[in-house]
């Protein structure tokens, strides 16, 4: 009755006691429920912007590492190395004052930078800037030291943190830049083989995340990145920088030489193996620091252009570089410092297309190879001379010795007895006209800078015989000439003779390709064996080239370029070596050289045998001639050069060569093939004076210069009165946009 009587009284107090404490928990949660609504109303958007900035810094991109381009030793000619971007976090700077001068201050003694522009900058975003970049591409080291103060124990160097990326390097900085490329800021591929193998040099970026799970835990994932594959390139960098010394040197012995300028407008080279189409070197001069790519000291000398792209006639030099001013004309200039003249430019290829002259006639069957032909100086064709190199005129000559003499009547003979069909026929043959598809980016095509049977005429006809009115390119040549050498097979040429997976694993094996047979290897025969006495001969062209101690062949080339009779050539020499067993071929080219006499083709000789005397032995390749006793010296100083890396010793100068020129029209002459009237051709040329200033043989009637070896006129002086006319490469020509139409 009492407990009952209790229970009663226990009961009233807490009902009452229950409705208060109910009552308050109400008004609490109304409160809380209040200032929910309040802080989203007035500030959900800050609070929105935080959270997204919050997303975007836990989630960063993994940059992939861009393949790696090795030469065919393995050594590293482009590679990638990891660099720190260094990125500002307002928000997180903002978080307490006595952040914000520790790491000003540790920001500018570490790496330089202004902190009054980043204090404005975090004043004006301090509650929204979570990524804001303060320096680029810095190196492990140089971010080192900060990190160090940022990680001491209670620091206060906050709100700083480092984007990691791949910052593209080439160890050789100018070396073999034009084969290489470089890449853009996006790390794509420009020029060269960065550009021709992008999509197998590129990798795949990876992601670093963060997300709330079910229970609102902070999680992590992280997909990663897929690194690029390397290339294995056919480039030897001790042949490449051996080639380049020589290209380097010739620039520096020219130089100002008679214009301002570089050495020449271009000079070109490219060795290439007969028997596979791997290319051991390709270089030209001027060349570029791929390092700095934008660098302007590389543009002094080269030829000034207009705001359409075309040459001026002058060069830039330090009065007129004002130009570059202005972005387009300076990236029309930067442009053509870019290409790889040995693929992208054109021009006329003069004498060294007179092999492929001989071998489509023996090949077709039109010619036998032992006929004999009259030269007397020129042909007359439709009323018109067409002169040969030598206008006092050869005798009589086999058709060995217009090569070895560089006869333009004996071609234009072997023409005639082919015929138009034939020879467009084997122009086809040998690719002219056609890309030869090395693995390049910027190979120019020629389709429209050669005639076909239906556009060629009797002008054309004579003049494309010995190398005149039409167009080509260096990679076209080589590529060709070692078919006529190697028993007529045409191999693709290559830059890259294996792809290679991060992990060092065999994507692809890339393997020499026979594309067709140009010709039988009986003709090939005597075609290395015509080319063998350009060097040998007693009336040889091309003996300069040959180095101490090795015998080669090969053929020299002058053309002259449009407008005729401008005095501006592109002379050149194309080689092989041994003589008897050619294992490489070489193509040297010097486009318009800056001296007086540009029509020498021993501009390029010289430098054909400065880069054999060195590349023969590197490669294995025994000599097989006796030495001289000043061939013995001459190697003597060029291994004290060598060790000792002072200035080249200037090269002895000895033979001499030939030029070409004349245009005409032909109205289907006799070929005269056999039969013609034998005679003793006097070597007038011979007892001429000789200048010594020039070296050059004087003829006493008309003061024209002449080589005292060949009777070849030096300096391209005419005769007003023959009323010569042009005969200019196809009329398409100027439609082609990566040739140099201007050769």
């Amino acid at each position: 009755m009492g407990r009952g009587k209790s229970y009663r009284k226990f009961t009233i107090k807490m009902q009452k006691k229950l409705v208060v404490l109910f009552i308050a928990v109400l008004l609490a949660f109304a409160g809380l429920f209040y200032q929910l609504y309040r802080i989203s109303r007035d500030n959900g958007e800050q609070y929105k912007k935080q959270v997204l900035s919050q997303q975007r810094y836990d989630s960063t991109t993994i940059p992939y590492k861009r393949g790696t381009i090795l030469d065919a030793n393995g050594s590293v000619l482009a590679t990638s190395e990891k660099v720190y971007n260094v990125i500002l976090d307002s928000v997180a700077i903002s978080e307490k004052e006595e952040y914000l001068e520790p790491t000003l201050s540790a920001l500018q003694r570490e790496f330089g930078i202004d902190t009054a522009s980043i204090r404005d900058y975090i004043e004006k975003n301090k509650e929204t800037s979570r990524y804001h970049v303060l320096a680029k591409r810095l190196s492990y080291s140089e971010i080192s030291d900060f990190l160090d103060m940022q990680n001491e124990e209670g620091s206060q160097i906050k709100g700083i943190w480092f984007d990691e990326e791949y910052k593209r390097v080439y160890p050789g900085n100018s070396l073999a830049c034009d084969v290489i490329g470089f890449t853009t800021a996006d790390n794509r591929g420009n020029y060269g083989l960065e550009e021709y193998y992008n999509d197998v040099l590129s990798g795949i970026p990876g992601r670093e995340y963060g997300y709330l799970n079910d229970d609102s835990d902070l999680e992590r994932k992280t997909i990663a990145a897929e690194d690029g594959n390397s290339l294995v390139t056919t480039i030897d960098a001790n042949i490449q920088s051996i080639v380049e010394k020589y290209l380097l040197k010739f620039n520096e012995e020219y130089k100002d030489n008679f214009r301002p300028g570089n050495g020449a407008e271009n000079v070109g080279c490219i060795i290439m193996k007969v028997d596979s189409g791997e290319i051991l070197a390709m270089a030209n001069y001027p060349n570029f620091d791929l390092n700095d790519t934008r660098n302007t000291d590389a543009l002094m000398g080269m030829p000034l252009l207009d705001e359409k792209g075309n040459k001026t006639g002058e060069y830039l030099t330090e009065e007129n570089m004002d130009v570059l001013d202005d972005e387009e004309m300076l990236y029309q200039h930067l442009d053509a410092l870019w290409k790889n003249y040995c693929i992208s430019s054109t021009y006329e290829p003069g004498s060294v297309a007179k092999p492929f002259t001989v071998a489509a006639g023996v090949e077709s069957g039109k010619i036998t190879g032992t006929e004999t032909y009259n030269c007397e100086g020129s042909l007359e064709i439709g009323g018109w001379p067409i002169r040969c190199h030598n206008r006092y005129g050869d005798g009589l000559l086999t058709v060995q010795e217009g090569i070895e003499r560089s006869c333009n009547v004996v071609m234009m003979k072997i023409g005639q007895a082919m015929g138009t069909d034939t020879f467009v026929k084997f122009q086809h043959i040998f690719n002219f006209g056609l890309k030869t598809n090395i693995d390049l980016q910027g190979e120019a095509r020629t389709a429209s800078l050669i005639y076909t049977k239906d556009t060629m005429g009797s002008t054309e006809m004579a003049t494309n015989t010995f190398g005149q009115s039409f167009n080509v390119t260096m990679i076209q040549m080589i590529t060709g000439f070692c078919s006529l050498i190697n028993g007529g097979y045409y191999y693709e040429p290559h830059m890259v003779s294996k792809i290679v997976s991060p992990s060092g694993a065999t994507v692809q094996n890339i393997e020499p390709r026979v594309l067709k047979q140009t010709i039988s290897e009986d003709t090939s025969d005597m075609i290395r064996e015509y080319c063998n006495t350009v060097v040998t001969g007693e009336h040889g062209t091309g003996k300069t080239a040959r180095p101490a101690g090795y015998m080669i062949g090969g053929k020299t080339g002058t053309a002259e370029t449009l407008p005729r009779k401008n005095g501006q050539y592109v002379v050149s020499f194309m080689g092989y070596a041994p003589a008897d067993d050619p294992q490489i071929a070489i193509y040297v080219v010097v486009d318009r050289p800056n001296v007086q006499y540009q029509d020498d083709a021993k501009f390029a000789t010289r430098i054909v045998r400065g880069i054999l005397t060195e590349v023969l032995p590197y490669m294995g390749i025994f000599m097989t001639e006796e030495l001289s006793d000043s061939e013995r010296e001459e190697l003597e100083a060029l291994q004290i050069e060598i060790r000792t890396a002072p200035a080249a010793e200037e090269e002895a100068e000895e033979g001499g060569d030939t030029t070409e020129e004349g245009t005409g029209e032909e109205n289907g002459e006799d070929t005269g093939t056999e039969g013609e009237e034998e005679t003793e051709k006097e070597e007038v040329w011979k007892s001429f004076p000789i200048d010594p200033a020039t070296g050059y043989a004087v003829d006493p009637n008309t003061g024209d210069m002449v080589d005292p070896v060949t009777g070849a006129v030096i300096g391209g002086s005419y005769d007003e009165n023959a009323e010569e006319p042009d005969a200019s490469p196809s009329p398409e020509a100027s439609a082609d946009p990566e040739g140099d139409t201007g050769q």
